[in-house]
């Protein structure tokens, strides 16, 4: 199969020149209805983004295994062409899209991703708040390699997303003409999925692609401003507590349970999800049993 470059590693400058543009224009023209930069509220996303490239490169050891292992298995082989690659990324944006749903509505899937909604701003740094436990993701992409997609496909597919989802992460941007905002995830559908008001929560899953929460109903358009964050926000700019609270919640939480049901609950239903015939209906992303993407 034909090389494919890392996609996000290439695309690092082009990330510091627009948060830097990014930044300039918040002194230059500030506005009173954006949230902008904070020092350490920016630093801490930084810090983040910079140990997620630790922690995949880590991460992707075993992950490759197991998918080389399936692919090895599998007697099915997609080429990488002009035509088939364009099929792939669509087939990825398919797959992300369940994969980000999943992580929003699995408690133990949001601990990792609940790492990219702990800003309560919501600029080019945010979108480099990357969790360090990325390790939940790999399942939801197994059906393309048994279809044939080689694992470096995949992992191309994967950065394109990931590089595709950085200029969403602005308030700068307002809104495209309409054809672009009914097919795209866009700055302003993605404002909506960082927003923590009760009838944003839960929404606007795609990557590249919006039309995906168009057909499976996770679509709302943006109309109040949002407020970024958690519904119950950490307050802290540690990026060790900031990537393994949810996880040490969730092991509270299991300590403190009565039975086996409520453990299990506790890591594999809603965030918000509580035991008992007195419990509220599980919540929608970033509530949780009173401590807390």
């Amino acid at each position: 199969m034909p090389h494919l470059p890392d996609v996000v590693l290439w695309s690092v400058p082009a990330f510091a020149v627009l948060t830097v543009l990014e930044l300039v224009s918040y002194r230059l023209h500030p506005d009173e209805e954006s949230e902008g930069y904070e020092t350490r509220d920016a630093a801490t996303s930084i810090g983040m983004g910079l140990g997620s490239l630790v922690f995949d490169a880590l991460w992707k050891i075993p992950i490759v295994a197991v998918y080389a292992a399936l692919y090895a298995l599998t007697p099915l082989r997609v080429p990488v062409l002009w035509w088939t690659l364009p099929l792939m990324l669509l087939a990825q944006d398919f797959f992300y899209y369940w994969s980000h749903r999943g992580h929003h509505v699995v408690r133990i899937l949001w601990a990792c991703h609940v790492v990219h909604h702990s800003s309560r701003k919501f600029n080019f740094t945010t979108a480099l708040r990357q969790p360090w436990t990325t390790w939940t993701v790999w399942p939801f992409y197994v059906p393309m390699i048994l279809a044939g997609v080689h694992p470096a496909a995949v992992a191309f597919c994967s950065g394109t997303n990931l590089v595709y989802q950085f200029w969403v992460h602005t308030e700068r941007v307002r809104r495209l003409p309409r054809p672009l905002e009914y097919v795209l995830n866009t700055p302003s559908h993605h404002r909506v999925h960082h927003a923590s008001q009760g009838g944003y929560l839960d929404r606007n899953f795609g990557g590249i692609l919006i039309v995906w929460d168009r057909m499976f109903g996770s679509f709302v358009p943006e109309g109040e401003r949002p407020v970024y964050g958690l519904t119950k926000n950490i307050d802290t700019f540690n990026p060790l507590r900031v990537a393994t609270h949810e996880y040490a919640a969730i092991a509270r939480d299991i300590r403190a349970a009565h039975s086996w049901r409520e453990r299990a609950g506790r890591v594999f239903r809603g965030p918000g999800w509580q035991p008992g015939p007195a419990a509220v209906k599980p919540a929608r992303r970033r509530r949780a049993p009173e401590r807390v993407a």
